[in-house]
This record gives structure tokens, sequence and C-alpha cells, in this order.
């Protein structure tokens, strides 16, 4: 099991499906594509919302903290 940023509230269903194809983690939804989960049995456009906005944060978080090791 990975240990790392839980995914957002979504159904069971949702949570399930993306477990059987391995996301576990806001870490795991980097590379993966939004468009082919949204296939995904349980997986509806809210779901899509939620984990779009995760995964652009955790970015953002990213891209600050890289900002805040280089201006000092």
């Amino acid at each position: 099991m990975s240990a790392g940023i839980p995914l957002p509230r979504i159904g069971a269903p949702a949570m399930r499906a993306l477990a059987q194809v391995g996301i576990r983690t806001v870490e795991d939804l980097e590379d993966a594509d939004l468009g082919e989960l949204a296939t995904l049995h349980g997986i509806g456009p809210k779901a899509i919302r939620l984990l779009r906005a995760a995964r652009e944060e955790k970015c953002r978080d990213e891209l600050n903290s890289e900002q805040e090791g280089t201006s000092g």
C-alpha cells in the first residue's frame, strides 16, 4: 500500500473502480487519463471534477514548493 495524499471524498463505487485500476492516492492520478477514468463504472462527472481538482491542487503545491526552494 502506498502512502500519499488521500483521494477526495467520492462515492464508494468510484473508489472501488479506481482501486481496481491501481489508483489509491492523488499521486496515482498524475499520469491517469481522466477521460478514460470517466468510462469506468461508478465514476461520474462529479467524481471527475473532484479528481481533477485534487490533481491540480497537488501540482500547484509542488510548483509553489519548487519556487520557494529557489527563491532563497
